[in-house]
């Protein structure tokens, strides 16, 4: 075969450091758009991103040309930089150390999407014991 073909459907989870609630609503929706920017620019686009107060969910295809470890790397890196830069107020905002990454077969997509999307309701369903 010459050519490389590929789609890995990834869905990417980490947190604030210390699961502190640092993504607030006056941030959130530019922070979702400027992690989109930063995965279109690792040819790894974004199919839906949504975040609650303590951690993100990224739903994204996978590029072919780079390692997921190199993309979550330069995707928390840069809107670490981001964050502080925007809101003074969050001038020692961290994301954890690690992450959890899941690969989505493509029958699987809606249902992730679906649940990446409801996160806000899920959340707030959700009692932490």
């Amino acid at each position: 075969m010459s050519q490389s073909l590929a789609k890995l459907v990834t869905h990417l989870i980490f947190n604030t450091k210390n699961r502190e609630a640092l993504i607030h609503n006056g941030i959130r929706d530019e922070l979702h758009r400027y992690m989109a920017t930063i995965l279109k620019d690792m040819e790894s686009p974004p199919i839906l991103i949504n975040s609650v107060e303590d951690h993100i969910h990224i739903l994204f295809v996978l590029s072919k040309n780079h390692a997921l470890k190199s993309v979550v790397e330069k995707a928390k890196k840069e809107t670490s930089k981001w964050i502080k830069r925007r809101d003074p107020n969050l001038a020692g905002f961290y994301w954890q150390a690690g992450y959890g990454a899941f690969s989505v077969s493509q029958s699987n997509v809606q249902a992730v999407t679906r649940y990446v999307a409801t996160q806000r309701e899920h959340h707030a369903k959700t009692c932490w014991l």
